[in-house]
């Protein structure tokens, strides 16, 4: 019985070739049907890649051949379904690019990578040991979303900052305006959805004179896994794929409210009738047809 699954993962560690590694995992995907997004740039790669599960575990036991993919945390997800041909309905088709940045801050030449990851980032802190710092210093700790901001609307981390972003080249300006320059001397707590961005954004807030800077080490995904939905996460969680939004447990509330009534939701949509097409929340009943 066919499953249908998503993983995601990423790996910063310096890429000489970065056109062989798109073309490679291009073939990779094709040949196993495989739908999703592929970016390969010089400072490493970032999947997310939808399909069966065993043929996504061939994909992932493949790609761990390459020395600089070998170590990869991969994080598995429930997928909506599969076509009659056995590909994702997560996703339309199949991209896999090179770019500058496999995060785009609009940064390159800031971020450096080794053999170990990105230089100069903040502490990985589990969901656990995140727990355990927010026991040991309360109030004091302060949760930074490392997203953009309409994702926050539908689920974040209680009592978090969440800068005014609609990308993620717009952290930048936002960190260097001095907006934040009162949580220097706290402890930050950085969370993405995987994890990816907080890996740059930590070093870029370190760059900038923020002294205790973490990150939550497998993003919102490691921590939905651990606790689900009875600690310090509310609402659920926005994805770049199809389904939108993924609920954690049964337990999830609706944190957001429909640009339409004000209802309670979860569920996001493209205004296509705003510049931009901007994704706002929306109820069931002012949902687009």
């Amino acid at each position: 019985m066919a499953i249908p699954k998503i993983v995601l993962f990423y790996s910063f560690r310096p890429i000489p070739d970065p056109d062989a590694i798109r073309l490679w995992q291009r073939d990779l995907c094709e040949g196993l049907g495989l739908r999703g997004r592929v970016i390969v740039s010089p400072h490493g790669v970032n999947a997310t890649v939808g399909g069966d599960v065993t043929v996504l575990k061939t994909f992932v036991r493949k790609t761990r051949e390459h020395a600089a993919l070998r170590d990869i945390d991969v994080k598995w997800s429930d997928g909506r379904g599969l076509d009659p041909h056995g590909r994702s309905l997560d996703f339309p088709r199949l991209s896999v690019k090179v770019r500058d940045e496999i995060v785009s801050f609009g940064v390159p030449d800031e971020v450096v990578v080794d053999e170990h990851g990105v230089v100069g980032g903040g502490r990985h802190l589990t969901p656990a040991e995140v727990h355990a710092l927010v026991a040991e210093r309360g109030d004091d700790v302060v949760f930074f979303d490392g997203r953009n901001g309409f994702e926050a609307e539908v689920g974040r981390f209680k009592g978090a900052v969440v800068p005014d972003v609609r990308h993620t080249s717009d952290f930048v300006a936002e960190l260097d305006s001095g907006r934040y320059d009162e949580l220097k001397g706290r402890p930050v707590v950085t969370y993405c959805t995987g994890g990816i961005r907080c890996e740059v954004l930590t070093t870029l807030m370190r760059n900038r004179g923020f002294e205790a800077v973490y990150q939550l080490d497998g993003g919102i995904i490691r921590y939905g896994e651990t606790f689900g939905d009875r600690g310090l996460w509310e609402g659920q969680l926005y994805v770049f794929d199809e389904r939108m939004t993924v609920a954690f447990s049964d337990e999830a509330v609706d944190i957001a409210a429909c640009h339409e009534c004000g209802t309670p939701t979860s569920r996001m949509h493209n205004r296509e009738d705003l510049p931009g097409r901007p994704l706002q929340p929306v109820c069931d009943a002012h949902a687009t047809p």
